[in-house]
């Protein structure tokens, strides 16, 4: 135990030195460990936002195609309202075409019957439609 206490001045400087390299080795690895979390959370942060600023890009893309198919849907609904409307147009005036033609050929026939001579030629614009079934 002499011994032991004849080293103290030598061993107590020596402990010292070690418990200081231990404790300053121990800070060393916390602060490293801080560190490397801290990278790893800015990591992950980094990782995160570009996938939150990919997600809001998509749903920005998805929310225009949205617009843009309600646009060409009510655009074709009002395409598809008009050409209902000018075939409906088309079938009257095809009626009233072949009405028109029918009661000229009654004329026709009326005025040839009542003055037993030959009926003069119809205009050129409609002559195409009076010929089809004149009998004469």
């Amino acid at each position: 135990m002499k011994a032991l206490v004849s080293l103290a001045p030598i061993l107590a400087p020596l402990f010292g030195m070690v418990g200081a390299l231990g404790g300053a080795w121990l800070v060393y690895r916390q602060t490293k460990r801080k560190n490397d979390s801290d990278s790893h959370v800015a990591a992950i942060k980094t990782v995160t936002d570009g996938f939150t600023s990919l997600l809001e890009q998509q749903r920005a893309a998805a929310n225009q195609t949205q617009e843009r198919m309600a646009s060409l849907e009510a655009k074709y609904s009002d395409l598809e309202r008009r050409v209902e409307h000018l075939q409906e147009e088309q079938r009257q005036w095809r009626r009233w075409k072949a009405a028109a033609v029918e009661y000229i050929h009654d004329l026709r026939d009326l005025v040839r019957d009542a003055l037993h001579h030959r009926m003069p030629e119809p205009p050129a614009e409609i002559a195409a439609d009076v010929e089809r079934r004149d009998p004469s």
